[in-house]
């Protein structure tokens, strides 16, 4: 005896086969990025709270000495591309699992690569024309 299947819809995830391995590449992005986001933010932490004297000394002067160094520049650089990267191709997956239109699913896609760029790069540009110098009475010792 066959029982018939027909009440039964097709997942979505097979019913649309590709030849490009694109999400099979951002299943293991999000894994790989995770993990060097730990270690990215874990540092992070331990710099600015432990050997930076905690919460407290945390203020401009603070930021202004460590993005003086090109090495916090880059880690802090890695650290916004990696985290907006992993956060948008995460969110891309949510809208592919649940927006059901494809027109919904398109601009919805749309705003959220739209806005993952605008931070990429507003907090680029931030990170490279950070100016310590921009107070004229700073007692910073890179302003005199």
């Amino acid at each position: 005896m066959t029982q018939s299947t027909s009440g039964i819809a097709a997942p979505r995830t097979g019913s649309r086969r590709s030849r490009s391995n694109f999400e099979l590449y951002s299943w293991l992005f999000m894994r790989l990025s995770g993990l060097a986001l730990v270690i990215l933010v874990l540092g992070h932490l331990f710099v600015n709270l432990m050997l930076g004297g905690g919460i407290t000394a945390l203020d401009f002067g603070f930021v202004a000495g460590k993005w003086a160094n090109p090495l916090w520049q880059v880690w802090d650089l890695l650290m916004l591309w990696l985290a907006m990267l992993h956060g948008t191709n995460g969110l891309r997956t949510i809208v592919n699992d649940y927006a059901e239109k494809d027109q919904t699913r398109f601009w919805l896609k749309a705003l959220l690569i739209t806005a993952a760029i605008v931070v990429v790069v507003l907090g680029t540009l931030v990170i490279f024309t950070f100016d310590p110098c921009l107070d004229p009475n700073s007692t910073l010792s890179v302003c005199k």
